[in-house]
């Protein structure tokens, strides 16, 4: 697919986000609006390998939201991909819906991992890449996280093993968007030196626009597998609530409800931002 295909579908994909968070009533907004352009150019940027008539085809590529809050952003893409049927949408976060505030690998199709337990989706992800290096098998794994669970010490347990490993099917990316739940990242726990952290643990590390999709197709083919080579990470620096002006960069929009007059303004940018990539 071109270029502008990708960016028509992030644009459709960005405006699907939001209108199942105002039918649904809930959602957290601002991480889903962060990842559209990662997601689409791992699922319709011919990256990622698989197969929606049958999501446990053996040679399918692996992929893994470690960040699960963003689970609607996903859910969108494995409806947009064919995974799931875009109606079902319309029951994110109901009562008896399978397709809940976290994605469950045991109901949906597509998913890989349940995830939601901040910092553990990349210890599923070495799990999946170890397990191919084992088999001698060239599945691809790759794991998105956001940069506030790269906090937690879990990650970089996996990211010790995997380098000691020699894991080269794994790839890491991280929302780099500098916001989480309550504040700015570095109000928190400051991660600067953020990439050097990662290299001195024996990763290759690559920085990017998380919202230029030929960046990402650029850092995601540099990253391709090398099955004794270190684990590659992507950092995306990227816009929480991107796309909707008066969320972008806001910790308000982690989770939160548009009122009607922010609804309005939110449907006519994305309208408008979707007519341009159409």
């Amino acid at each position: 697919m071109d270029l502008h295909g990708l960016q028509a579908i992030a644009a459709e994909l960005r405006q699907t986000v939001f209108q199942t968070l105002c039918k649904t009533g809930g959602g957290h907004i601002g991480p889903s609006l962060s990842i559209i352009e990662i997601l689409t150019t791992l699922y319709f940027g011919g990256v990622l390998k698989y197969d929606p008539r049958n999501p446990q085809d053996p040679r399918r590529d692996r992929f893994i939201l470690s960040k699960g809050h963003a689970s609607l952003a996903l859910y969108a893409a494995l409806a947009k991909a064919g995974f799931i049927d875009a109606e079902e949408l319309d029951e994110y976060c109901r009562p008896g819906s399978r397709l809940g505030g976290h994605p469950n690998m045991h109901e949906v199709p597509g998913v890989e991992a349940s995830t939601g337990a901040l910092a553990h989706g990349l210890s599923f992800a070495v799990g999946a890449a170890l397990a191919a290096k084992l088999d001698g098998t060239d599945n691809r794994v790759i794991a998105l996280l956001g940069d506030g669970e790269c906090q937690e010490g879990a990650i970089w347990e996996a990211a010790m093993f995997s380098a000691h490993q020699r894991l080269g099917q794994l790839t890491a990316i991280v929302d780099n968007n500098k916001l989480q739940a309550m504040d700015r990242l570095d109000n928190i726990i400051a991660m600067d030196p953020f990439a050097d952290k990662w290299r001195a643990f024996g990763w290759e590390v690559l920085e990017v626009d998380g919202h230029d999709i030929p960046a990402l197709l650029d850092a995601l083919d540099r990253a391709k597998i090398d099955k004794d080579g270190a684990p590659k990470l992507i950092v995306a620096h990227t816009v929480k609530g991107k796309g909707i002006s008066f969320m972008e960069g806001v910790p308000l929009w982690h989770v939160r409800m548009p009122n009607e007059e922010e609804r309005t303004i939110a449907a006519q940018e994305l309208a408008l931002d979707r007519k341009g990539a159409l």
